[in-house]
């Protein structure tokens, strides 16, 4: 089996299991089999979903760095499945918060989106990776040529609104908003300084 076929039959099917562990863990801990959501489940849930939504977002920013950095260059073929398990895990952070949360009253959810600034940012987040998402198929990649490269670069911005969203809404402990932050800003600075190297590789 070449190395190809190992990533189609093996790699693939093993990550693909290991990703959707966080959405099987809150199934269980919903049913009581794994754990206990505690006082408030529907903010438990939330958090739930969006923290690991910001985890994917930043193990899918991460890809082209370290294949780049180990030239392993099959790492690539992960990225579309961790960008897709990333917009799922927003997806469902957004309808706890849309169907247990606010109980689809419309109003209130519109009101909310409009002047709550750290929930307007979520929101724009998540229209961007569901753009992102909706062409991610090698047939939308065709079809939209370079303006599918641009589209796809937005996913720097989901990063950055995802960051500001949950530093904006925790209230007393901010550390995990830190550590989201540095890991960004780290990924930002190699992008940043590898396109700034670009130019000046021949002078």
């Amino acid at each position: 089996m070449n190395t190809l076929q190992q990533i189609r039959f093996v790699w693939k099917p093993l990550v693909f299991t290991i990703c959707l562990l966080p959405a099987l863990q809150a199934i269980g801990d919903t049913l009581g089999w794994t754990g206990d959501l505690g006082g408030n489940p529907v903010e438990a849930l939330q958090d739930h979903f969006g923290n690991w939504g910001l985890r994917f977002i930043m193990i899918a920013l991460a890809v082209t760095p370290l294949r780049q950095l180990t030239g392993r260059n099959w790492l690539t073929r992960f990225r579309r499945m961790l960008g897709l398990f990333a917009f799922f895990y927003v997806l469902m952070h957004f309808l706890v918060w849309l169907v247990l949360d606010q109980s689809l009253r419309w109003s209130a959810i519109l009101e909310d989106i409009v002047e709550r600034p750290f929930i307007t940012l979520g929101f724009a987040a998540l229209l961007t990776l569901s753009a992102m998402a909706a062409t991610s198929t090698a047939g939308m990649r065709r079809r939209l040529g370079r303006r599918w490269q641009q589209l796809h670069y937005g996913v720097y911005l989901v990063g950055i609104l995802g960051v500001w969203h949950y530093w904006w809404q925790v209230k007393k402990d901010i550390s995990g908003a830190l550590i989201y932050a540095a890991i960004l800003s780290v990924l930002l600075s190699y992008r940043l300084l590898r396109r700034w190297r670009k130019p000046h590789a021949g002078g």
